[in-house]
């Protein structure tokens, strides 16, 4: 018998993580992008103990070994002190307890890696320059159409083409995000180009009344990244491909400590984009068609966890496929019960850590220290992350 055709719409790292958890469960795959060439923006991801389980299981880890970075903590800072106060170990620690590692990645690098394990596995895989427009299914498979008048057949379509999903929006209607009035700036800076004591080996929240900055090191220690996120409400474009200015950037970081305003100065080419929410859906399939990451759980970056959810979705859709062959129906059926709850809590969660970073007691001298002792506690912190990191999806319940 032929094995089952599965359908991918969107390249990115859950995308990829799914066709090489089906390709290794002996499914036929074929994943179509609408980029004319595969490349990432300038940023990096965290990959958590639960992410980087994923990828270990996909044979990936001589690849990250060359080009992560190994944290060994993070931090909390006061925005404008720089106080700090230690947020959790990472490195062995995050080994002896979750049995996984967790790695600073450049976004290309993690690309890269995944889009190599596909064509590894089928060399003619990845389809570029194919924009998903919609799509037809019936009782016997599912077609893909594709802006050029192409389409393609297979057995499952799976909708992996992000935000602005055309996958999801067929199914379910387009999404209504309500902005959070609030922008992110990104850059990368080269780390020898900063001072010593700014280059980082671990990972720095810096938190604030109305803003907060993630720093962590990037590609074997040689970049750091900068995120910053602050409230403002005169920019509201969703793209992570609109440049803005140092300048801009600084003014936005007015009275934050001088190191924070020294890193944004040295970034080269810095990126914003507005933040919106997105609510959880209550469906992700229909018949053969389903979705996966942004596409059906967009998550503010508040807990670090949108890559990682992809990296879970695309091996646990592998899992239940593989557990269903003969019925790729109740296998998506499956995939959505697994997964729903979980995403569903992730997008909620992270929504609320935005208090917790943006505080009015953070503008005092007199209450910050007390607040940041009592909000990042180590029961606290406990219970916001522990969850997340135990996670296995190579194990968890189908």
């Amino acid at each position: 018998m032929k094995p089952l055709k599965v359908l991918i719409a969107g390249a990115g790292p859950g995308g990829l993580a799914a066709a090489v958890a089906l390709l290794d469960r002996g499914f036929d795959v074929e994943v179509y992008e609408q980029a004319p060439e595969l490349r990432e923006v300038g940023a990096g991801v965290q990959i958590a103990a639960n992410g980087s389980r994923v990828l270990l299981a996909l044979g990936l880890q001589e690849a990250l070994e060359r080009v992560a970075a190994y944290p060994t903590g993070k931090e909390v800072r006061l925005w404008d002190t720089g106080q700090s106060w230690p947020l959790f170990d990472l490195g062995a620690s995050s080994v002896q307890r979750y049995g996984a590692p967790y790695l600073m990645l450049h976004r290309a690098d993690l690309h890269d890696a995944l889009a190599a394990a596909v064509r590894a596995r089928k060399p003619d895989a990845i389809h570029l320059g194919a924009r998903a427009v919609g799509f037809e299914q019936s009782d016997a498979g599912a077609r893909l159409r594709l802006a050029d008048g192409r389409s393609a057949d297979g057995d499952v379509l799976i909708g992996a083409d992000g935000l602005h999903s055309q996958i999801r929006q067929q199914l379910f209607g387009a999404a209504k995000p309500r902005f959070t009035g609030g922008i992110a700036w990104r850059g990368v800076i080269p780390m020898d180009k900063l001072p010593t004591h700014l280059q980082l080996r671990s990972g720095v929240n810096w938190i604030g009344p109305k803003g907060h900055i993630i720093n962590y090191p990037l590609r074997r220690g040689e970049l750091l990244n900068f995120v910053g996120h602050i409230e403002r409400s005169d920019w509201q474009v969703e793209s992570w491909t609109e440049r803005g200015t140092t300048d801009e950037c600084l003014a936005d970081f007015e009275g934050w400590s001088e190191d924070v305003r020294t890193i944004i100065a040295h970034i080269e080419e810095p990126f914003k984009w507005a933040l919106f929410l997105r609510e959880p859906l209550q469906r992700w399939s229909e018949g053969r068609v389903s979705l996966l990451g942004d596409a059906c759980h967009a998550t503010l970056p508040y807990l670090a966890q949108g890559v990682n959810m992809a990296l879970e979705d695309g091996l646990v859709l592998a899992r239940c496929l593989e557990a269903e062959r003969d019925d790729p129906v109740r296998g998506l059926q499956r995939y959505e019960a697994a997964r729903i709850g979980r995403t569903s809590e992730i997008v909620n969660r992270s929504a609320d850590m935005l208090t917790r970073f943006h505080n009015p007691q953070l503008a005092d001298p007199a209450t910050a220290a007390h607040y940041v002792e009592n909000e990042w506690r180590a029961s606290k912190v406990d219970e916001r992350y522990d969850w997340l990191f135990r996670y296995d999806a190579t194990r968890v319940e189908i």
